[in-house]
This record gives structure tokens, C-alpha cells and sequence, in this order.
């Protein structure tokens, strides 16, 4: 009692410090091996590599004292009064990552498990890649490729094991935010193209203020406050369904988050804001071949395979204007090419994301233009150009039940009509309270991260797809684009608030994409 006593004295002589860390559980990144490659194929290895849990999955307490500054999906008001006072007042605690958040490493893999019982439940988790202790790996990905070997295979419908990135700042907003002394390590300065506004601490305050508990989530609310940054969704994906998407942004701020609030955060016009929170998708299944990924087909999500995403610039510089970004797979030493979208009538025999891609199918499935809007691929590889970091997470869908990415959404709409079947999930799957009570052992494994010169990463033999059949009951509308068969060059919310077991409830993020 005494050393608590003396803990939380010291605690409030230091109240104006801002955003703080705790000093129960001691704070030890899990390894994470990653290699470098270069042109020929030489890989060298990054050993020194780790991952942080986001922040908002931490247990956040008054400083020196164990009593709770968040619970469940509310603040204690009687402390965080406002944002800066609580912050002042309250810190994040370091992580048990196996026990409390089913988060384990060997070697170069990464195991994220879904549900956690320890002391309390913890469901999901969201971790960024490290390159030191205090500091995220940063990527720049223009003209290079990155590869990650995955296992989806215990992903049923409504789960996604996401990797992607996000312009956030290297040291997690630390020297921008005086209130902010958690940082990087503590996996503080999350932000995405959906300018989530459950992130409990922006820009080093709490956001408490307007803050409005989840009424179907009881890990999760909303603040007054959104954190928003453009995101490149590598993979969203589940062993159903899979995409991958760019949403830039508009931010006026070019170093990273920029915390919005109101129509900044497109609410309550979800295109009016900073961001596009839309993106322009390629999901195979949506794009018309039914064949290609899943089960047992051409990428066989019943094992482990490899992701490779290529960034292609005008000037083949990491400078350049990106103007493509490509995909393949590897599986059983074969190089698998990406899915060409299948709509004759509508679409070019596309099997890449470039602007005439997003072009048409925004017009062809009646989207919104908010990519265009936004800037495009231009203006998403702007922000790719400045840095990125990695993010790696799993997650259930509180917002659409994931319909978006494996089912067929809006789900009051014709399955028939093109852009709107995403996958095989019933439209009336994936909801949380089924897939955390009937799922909670599924988990994804996120292995071999290699990033390079383009073509320096993997290795097979490449092969030739057939051509697939058009989708059942599909029948061509007239009209739409010309009927070319030009083929592209061949070659996703976030997003979470958590449960903190052994210490009282923290959240996860939830955000859906369509």
C-alpha cells in the first residue's frame, strides 16, 4: 500500500505531462523477422523487427492507480473531464500480447487469434509493424512491390485478416502532440481513410468529449473527434473473399493524421469529408470470376499462399506519379496471375487497379466517384510516397456484418446486378454476436514479409488462366462501354476498438467499406 500510495503521488505531481504510460505490465515488443530484397532476388534479413498493439486495445488507468479511465465503451467522466485533463491525468499500459490478446510471433510469422479469454474476453487486435523500440517501420512503396505469405484458412464469413497501410506519423505523433507521451511504442497516432472517431486518444488528448457508447457494441463509441489519413488496403480478406484498395485523402495536413470533426469525418454525408472511404476495390468475386479465390479454386484458401502487390510509377521512380498497382499470387511454386474483371459489356478485361479501372467500374456498378473525387491513384501515391506504415489486424464488422467484402451488398439490392455479389456469405452472416460465440477460435497468420525491387520478392512458375465463366445469372444490360477485351498489364471502420482482459475492458475499432 505504500508503494501505491507513493505511486500515485508521484502521479499527480506529474499531471501536466499529458498522455501517459502506466507501469504495471512492462512493455516488450513480440520479434518479427522481415526481409529486404533487391533486384536478382537477394533478400537480406530484418531481425530486428517487432510489433505494438494499438493503443486503444491498452488498458488505459489513472496514472499510479488502478482505477479505470475507460470501461467497457464509456470514460469515466469524474476524472476525464475533458480531453486534455484526462490525458493528463490517465495512462496506457503495456501489453501481455499472448494472454490478454492472442498475439504471438516466430521467427517471420505472426499469429492474430480472434477471441481471447483470460480475465476478461478480448476480441480482435490491431498491431504496426516496428523499427525500434520507439519508432514504426516506415514504407515507400512506389516502385517496389510487397509480399506477405498468409494463411486464411480459419476465416470464416464476416472475419478479416486486414494488412495494410496508413500514412501515420514514425513516432506515433510524439513530437507533434505535447500531450502525447505514450508514442509509437505504445501504438499511439492511428488513423485511416474512415477517420474513425472510436480512437480514444488524438493528437495526445482523450477524445471524451461528445462521446456517445456504441449501441450494439459493448467494447465501442464514438467521440466528437475522428483521426483521418489516407489508407492502401494490401489485403482485406477472409477464405471467401478478398480486395484490395486505395482510399486517398484530402487532408490538409501532408504529414499524416489530421483530427477532423463534423462533415470532416464524413458525417453525416459519408462523402463529404476528408477522405474516401470507398476506395476503388478489386475483389475478384465482384469483378465476375467466381472461380478464382476460395476453397479448393484457382488461390486455394484452404492453405497458405503468397501475396505479391506491385506499385507501378509513370518514370519507374519512387517519385513517380503511381499510375497502376498490381497483384499476384504464389502457391505450390506456381505463379498464379491476378482475375481479369468479367462483365462484358461494362468492363475491359482489367486485372489490375489503374484509373481507367476505377473509372469504369464506378460508372458500370453505380458507385460513388468519391475515389475521383479524393484525387485518385495520383493522389494516393502521394501520400504512399511520404511513408506509410504497416498495419496488420482482425476483425468483425459491427457497422455491416462484412457483407461488403464476402456477401452480397446493399443487401436489399439485385444479386444479379454487377458490382454487387462480393462473395458466397448469406446477407444475413456475419454478425458479431454469432461470429464471436460460434468463431472465436479463428485466427490469421501473416508470414515471410519481404519488400523490394520489383520482381525481387518471390519465385514460380508463372501460369495461364482460363478463361472464366461469366456469373451465373449474370445477363449483360445494354449499353455501358464498349465491348474491348484490351487487358490492363498483369501483374481491405479497419479497423478497431478492443476488450483489455486482465484489467478492465479496453475496445476495438470497428469500420466497414463498400
Amino acid at each position: 500500500m505504500l508503494n501505491l500510495a507513493l505511486l500515485f503521488s508521484l502521479s499527480l505531481a506529474a499531471t501536466t505531462l499529458g498522455q501517459q504510460v502506466g507501469n504495471y505490465t512492462s512493455e516488450s515488443h513480440p520479434k518479427l523477422t522481415w526481409q529486404t530484397c533487391t533486384g536478382g532476388g537477394s533478400c537480406s534479413s530484418n531481425s530486428g523487427g517487432s510489433v505494438t498493439i494499438d493503443s486503444n486495445w491498452r488498458w488505459t488507468h489513472i496514472t499510479g492507480n488502478y482505477t479505470n479511465c475507460y470501461t467497457g465503451n464509456t470514460w469515466n467522466t469524474s476524472i476525464c473531464t475533458d480531453g486534455a485533463t484526462c490525458a493528463s491525468k490517465c495512462a496506457v499500459e503495456g501489453a501481455n500480447y499472448a494472454s490478454t490478446y492472442g498475439i504471438s510471433t516466430s521467427g517471420n510469422a505472426l499469429t492474430l487469434k480472434f477471441v481471447t479469454k483470460g480475465e476478461n474476453t478480448n476480441i480482435g487486435s490491431r498491431v504496426y509493424l516496428m523499427a525500434s523500440d520507439t519508432k514504426y517501420q516506415m514504407f515507400n512503396v512506389l516502385n517496389k512491390e510487397f509480399t506477405f505469405d498468409v494463411d486464411v484458412s480459419q476465416l470464416p464469413c464476416g472475419l478479416n485478416g486486414a494488412l495494410y497501410f496508413v500514412q501515420m506519423d514514425e513516432d506515433g505523433g510524439m513530437a507533434k502532440n505535447s500531450g502525447n507521451k505514450a508514442g509509437a511504442k505504445y501504438g499511439t497516432g492511428y488513423c485511416d481513410s474512415q477517420c474513425p472517431r472510436d480512437i480514444k486518444y488524438i493528437n495526445g488528448e482523450a477524445n471524451v468529449q461528445g462521446w456517445n457508447p456504441s449501441p450494439n457494441d459493448t467494447n465501442a463509441g464514438q467521440g466528437q473527434y475522428g483521426a483521418c489519413c489516407a489508407e492502401m488496403d494490401i489485403w482485406e480478406a477472409n477464405s471467401i473473399s478478398a480486395a484490395y484498395t486505395p482510399h486517398p485523402c484530402k487532408t490538409t495536413n501532408e504529414g499524416g493524421l489530421q483530427r477532423c470533426t463534423g462533415q470532416e469525418c464524413n458525417t453525416p454525408d459519408r462523402y463529404g469529408g476528408l477522405c474516401d472511404p470507398d476506395g476503388c476495390d478489386f475483389n475478384s468475386y465482384r469483378m465476375g470470376d467466381r472461380t478464382y479465390y476460395g476453397k479448393g479454386l484457382t488461390v486455394d484458401t484452404s492453405k497458405k499462399f503468397t501475396v505479391v502487390t506491385q506499385f507501378i510509377t509513370d518514370n519507374n521512380s519512387t517519385t513517380g506519379t503511381l499510375i497502376e498497382i498490381r497483384r499476384l499470387y504464389v502457391q505450390d511454386g506456381k505463379v498464379i496471375p491476378n482475375s481479369k474483371t468479367n462483365f462484358p459489356g461494362l468492363l475491359d478485361a482489367f486485372d489490375s487497379v489503374t484509373p481507367k479501372f476505377c473509372d469504369d467500374g464506378k460508372k458500370a456498378f453505380g458507385d460513388h466517384p468519391s475515389f475521383q473525387n479524393q484525387g485518385g491513384l495520383a493522389q494516393m501515391g502521394r501520400s504512399l510516397g511520404k511513408g506509410h506504415v504497416l498495419v496488420l489486424s482482425i476483425w468483425d464488422d459491427h457497422t455491416a456484418n462484412m457483407l461488403w467484402l464476402d456477401s452480397s451488398y446493399p443487401t436489399d439490392a439485385d444479386a444479379n446486378k454487377p458490382g454487387i455479389a462480393r462473395g458466397t456469405c448469406a446477407t444475413d452472416s456475419g454478425k458479431p454476436p454469432d461470429v464471436e460465440s460460434n468463431n472465436g477460435n479463428s485466427q490469421v497468420i501473416f508470414s515471410n514479409i519481404k519488400f523490394g525491387d520489383i520482381g525481387s520478392t518471390y519465385s514460380g512458375t508463372p501460369i495461364t488462366l482460363p478463361q472464366a465463366p461469366l456469373p451465373p445469372g449474370y445477363n449483360p444490360p445494354t449499353g455501358g462501354n464498349p465491348t474491348t477485351t484490351t487487358t490492363a498489364t498483369t501483374t481491405t471502420t479497419q479497423g478497431p476498438t478492443p476488450t483489455i482482459p486482465n484489467t478492465p475492458g479496453a475496445t476495438q475499432t470497428k469500420y466497414g467499406q463498400w
